[in-house]
């Protein structure tokens, strides 16, 4: 085996790839085909699977995909492991196999490459899109794509392109927020990181925009159960930032794992078929999330057994089933030798993915460059990348003036979330700190003080710690930075063993506010007198009613990554002006769910007077406070009028009253004042960020397009309807009118 002829029509570089395709395909055998269609792992799944395990997968059946590294059970999670481990098992590709087809190796690299202790952390995609700033996240996700291709990765299960649409959910922190129109620019500007101008660049990796079509609102905010969606909301609410993902050239989208409407999305040709491809004009590899496949009868029910789901998935369009190895290719080779699948449909599939594998050059060359690996990962300036998006994620949600802090002052530096690098990270991430140079929060404030810091823990997450020593620490400093909110977790707040909590306990579906222990630890602060700066790291919007009633200030953190402790010392002491914003509502409580700023119209049948607010928040959509201080001026319309198909520029004053220099996030808000279907009070239709210096003035600029304002097809393309809409940002609102023939 091996040694294939360099002179073979494959081999050859100066052919087509479309002809070196051709010419693979044709030598290929059945058994060789369906390997390249399913993927395994080496590490600890529902079982544990080491090297030789893989080995043997490779050698006696092909598998063309593997994980080794890069998600929370991987076998290796220190960069020398991971290239080793792809380096040896790239050769026994090329050495041990007839045809020497190269291995894909696919990663979770959702914020940075965190599943590699020594690589770049950013903030996990809900501090992301605190940042309001498409060319930041882009140039995150090129950082990300750079270090996962340095160390062997080639596909990436990032973009999510989910929607937040229950603050229960667990999974709220992956997603960029509540906004339809911010989530679908967010995950168009990470493909463009991850893909640059095409997987052909060698610093680049396939995207995969997930969870496909509508994952995020699942009932009981329960991860993967039920979705129960309207066409319409279907169209204009969840599929639209796939949309955006697709336009920008994604190379991978992976399907839900919960039902829609009835019908689990891994065996649904209406999704798959004919909305994806169909519909949406999707052309490259449908990869499934891990056990996607034997959901389909193992919870799902709608398959007898693993063969039967086998079947439903390649009928529905599947290409790749990410960890379903060695029987599912079995089961595939046969359906196709009993005729109940058309070989047409796995050489389909398989056309595509050696098409991947061709652009990536790993024909040429599949092997990892250890020192070049070594000198990329973690870079000193991939780390000042992730702190400068640490910093732009920061959300000041209250200040009574007492920040910034002075640099003299002595600090009490307190909470669960004060000094935990694991915390910090936040899921998709190593579980264990080792390696990983996390710069906490109390790291931060001892690096940047002048003054005296004092820690103490105080509380655990959900457990009491040493509340009367934090409380004795407090009375001798001038001011409290207490860290709370949630500690490490995937899916539903587990898994238990890693995470170190009970599934009863908080974190969980059922509790939105603070554990009983850190409001212990925060009482006992507060009752000292010593004023109290609370910073939140969590992955969703915490009802955190008594701290914003009681706090001198208030910070969002999120989950903040590598240098996330430096980016809250720097925004506490004023280094950093806070510009982020917040990308989801902060409710007030569970039962005041759902919390959208973008909720539809309704009647209110007994007069508006007697309805509670329909959207009540502790903290709005959008919020955010800053150090310095802004006024707009009027709204002026490049154009009042346009057709369907125009457009306008939409300009607004903005003065920076104060005397230090800030960013102003403009948000701009489009309501239609009379539409034929019912539609939000107001949806997001552009956004921009303007720094000016203290003093200055200058003019935020935003392109509005009138094909935006409208509802969505099932093409996924918009139209707007003729007549007036109401363009609002800040306290300023102008009107836009579209009339369908205007030139």
């Amino acid at each position: 085996m091996a040694n294939v002829d360099e002179r073979l029509p494959y081999r050859d570089e100066a052919l087509q790839i479309n002809q070196r395709v051709d010419d693979l395909l044709d030598r290929m055998t059945l058994e060789e085909k369906v390997g390249q269609l399913v993927g395994t792992w080496a590490g600890e799944l529902d079982t544990t699977k080491g090297l030789d395990d893989v080995e043997a997968e490779i050698t006696e059946y092909g598998v063309g995909a593997v994980a080794t590294f890069g998600w929370a059970g991987a076998r290796d999670l220190r960069l020398d492991d991971v290239v080793e481990t792809v380096n040896y098992l790239q050769e026994i590709a090329q050495s041990e196999t007839r045809l020497d087809i190269p291995l894909l190796f696919n990663v979770d690299a959702v914020h940075g490459h965190a599943y590699v202790a020594e690589a770049t952390a950013f903030p996990n995609s809900l501090g992301m899109a605190a940042t309001w700033d498409e060319s930041l996240v882009e140039s995150s996700a090129e950082v990300t794509a750079t270090e996962v291709r340095t160390s062997g990765g080639h596909q990436n299960y990032s973009p999510t392109c989910d929607v937040a649409r229950d603050a229960r959910w667990g999974r709220t922190f992956e997603t960029f927020g509540e906004s339809p129109f911010l989530c679908g620019k967010l995950a168009a500007a990470q493909v463009r990181g991850y893909q640059d101008d095409g997987i052909e660049n060698p610093s680049s990796v396939i995207a995969t925009a997930k969870h496909f079509p509508a994952y995020s609102e699942p009932v009981r905010g329960e991860d993967a159960s039920p979705v129960e969606t309207s066409e319409y909301m279907l169209r204009n609410v969840f599929l639209p930032s796939f949309v955006d993902a697709i336009q920008e050239g994604v190379e991978s989208v992976m399907p839900c794992y919960n039902v829609i409407n009835g019908e689990p999305a891994h065996g649904s040709r209406r999704f798959l078929r004919e909305s994806l491809r169909g519909d949406l004009d999707f052309d490259g590899t449908i990869v499934s999330d891990w056990n996607g496949v034997q959901m389909l009868h193992d919870n799902h029910q709608i398959a007898a057994d693993h063969r039967d789901s086998v079947q439903l998935t390649r009928d529905a369009g599947l290409d790749i089933a990410s960890v379903d190895a060695v029987e599912h290719a079995e089961h595939l080779q046969s359906l196709v030798e009993e005729g109940k699948l058309a070989e047409s449909v796995v050489e389909e599939s398989v056309r595509r993915v050696l098409t991947q594998k061709f652009r990536l050059g790993l024909f040429e060359d599949p092997y990892v460059d250890t020192s070049k690996a070594t000198d990329v990962v973690g870079a000193d300036e991939h780390r000042a990348q992730a702190l400068e998006a640490a910093n732009e994620s920061m959300t000041l949600l209250s200040n009574d003036g007492s920040l910034p802090l002075d640099a003299d002052a002595d600090i009490l530096v307190t909470g669960p979330n004060a000094d935990d690098p694991i915390h910090q990270l936040g899921g998709w991430s190593v579980p264990d700190p080792e390696g990983t140079d996390v710069v906490t929060i109390r790291d931060g404030i001892e690096s940047l003080s002048s003054g005296t810091v004092t820690y103490e823990r105080g509380s655990g997450i959900a457990e009491t710690d040493d509340v009367e020593a934090a409380a004795q620490a407090a009375e001798n400093a001038d001011v409290a930075v207490v860290a709370v909110g949630e500690n490490w977790y995937l899916h539903e707040f587990g898994p238990t063993a890693l995470t170190g909590g009970d599934n009863n306990e908080f974190p969980n579906r059922s509790q939105l506010q603070l554990p009983d222990a850190q409001c212990d630890l925060l009482n006992a602060i507060h009752e000292t007198g010593t004023p109290i700066v609370g910073v939140l790291v969590t992955g969703r919007p915490l009802a955190v009613n008594w701290l914003a009633e009681h706090a001198a200030g208030l910070l969002m953190a999120y989950y903040p990554g590598t240098m996330g402790g430096q980016a809250v010392a720097e925004t506490l002491f004023g280094e950093n002006e806070p510009s982020g914003r917040l990308p989801i509502s902060i409710p007030r409580s569970e039962g005041r769910l759902p919390t959208r700023f973008n909720y539809l119209r309704h009647p209110t049948p007994i007069g508006s007077d007697q309805h509670p607010d329909s959207y009540d928040p502790l903290f709005a959509f959008g919020h955010g406070e800053s150090y310095a201080e802004f006024e707009y001026g009027d709204i002026e319309l490049s154009e009042t009028t346009i057709g369907p198909h125009g457009s306008t520029a939409v300009s607004v004053p903005i003065e920076n009253t104060s005397e230090r220099e800030g960013t102003a996030v403009v948000q701009a808000y489009v309501s239609d004042d009379v539409s034929s279907r019912v539609t939000p009070v107001k949806e997001l239709r552009g956004f921009g960020r303007v720094t000016l210096e203290g003093g200055e003035s200058g003019i935020a600029t935003i392109r509005i397009e009138a094909n935006s304002l409208g509802l969505a097809q099932e093409d996924g393309s918009r139209s707007a309807e003729p007549g007036n809409y109401t363009l609002e940002i800040a306290d300023q609102r102008a009107t836009l009118t579209v009339e369908s023939n205007y030139n």
